[in-house]
């Protein structure tokens, strides 16, 4: 009896994935995290230490912090309302995806690069430098800081960032049923947009559409990770040179 159900099991098709239950309010739930988080940070830096500079710990934990905790919110909505990370972000990490990051990262690299270089001229040093530079030429951070903020930048900010956008975000935007290509450049806007840097929209702009190229070609989140995260080796670098005094601010 127990063989003939097993066999029984066995002949039947596994279950598909239910949709998703979570869409634009999810986002926002996870935006509204990251700001409210890095507000709440500031604020109670402020109490402890009115009208002084920010400490080189508060800068840290003010920078890291609002990232982890939006992308964690945006993984547990997918548990919570979805199949899971796996299923519901793309979230996915094989060889496949390295060698698409590492074309579209490069290709991506080159385009910010000479992207970067055209704003700064067109704007100015002083207006073209990112609120993480400003930071840091503001204070000197110590080594264990400095190192840290390297690797926030480099490798685990884009992860968080691309959980966010390219994966919550575009999984909100699809469930809508609007092409891939509105898909591609809504997120790729929204995400130049809400980094709140407003005379840097254009240029985050060009730095998103690689890394947006990534995720719509290869339909996986891994791909927009490694692109991103090869994008932001170099300003990472710089941020660590500068921070450890070794390049000027």
């Amino acid at each position: 009896m127990s063989d003939l159900a097993d066999r029984i099991s066995a002949a039947l098709p596994e279950d598909e994935p239910r949709e998703h239950r979570w869409g634009l309010g999810a986002f926002l739930l996870v935006f509204a995290t990251f700001v409210l988080s890095a507000v709440l940070i500031g604020a109670i830096a402020q109490v402890l230490a009115p009208g002084q500079t920010l400490s080189v710990k508060v800068a840290v934990i003010g920078t890291v912090m609002p990232p982890l905790l939006a992308a964690g919110v945006a993984i547990l909505v997918t548990v919570l309302r979805g199949n899971g990370p796996r299923l519901d972000l793309r979230w996915s990490f094989t060889w496949a995806d390295i060698r698409a990051g590492l074309r579209y990262g490069c290709i991506g690299l080159v385009c910010t690069t000479v992207a970067a270089l055209l704003w700064t001229k067109l704007v100015g040093e002083q207006n073209a430098t990112s609120a993480l530079g400003m930071l840091v030429e503001n204070q000197r951070l110590p080594v264990v800081a400095a190192i840290a903020m390297f690797l926030f930048v480099w490798l685990i900010g884009p992860v968080c960032e691309e959980i966010i956008y390219r994966g919550l975000l575009w999984g909100a935007l699809e469930r809508l049923n609007w092409g891939r290509w509105w898909v591609f450049g809504l997120t790729t806007v929204i995400f130049a947009v809400t980094h709140l840097e407003p005379l840097r929209t254009s240029l985050l702009l060009v730095i998103g559409i690689p890394i947006g190229l990534a995720r719509l070609f290869t339909g996986r989140l891994g791909a927009s990770i490694i692109t991103h995260q090869i994008n932001n080796f170099l300003p990472a670098l710089a941020v660590l040179l500068v921070a450890l005094d070794v390049l000027p601010p």
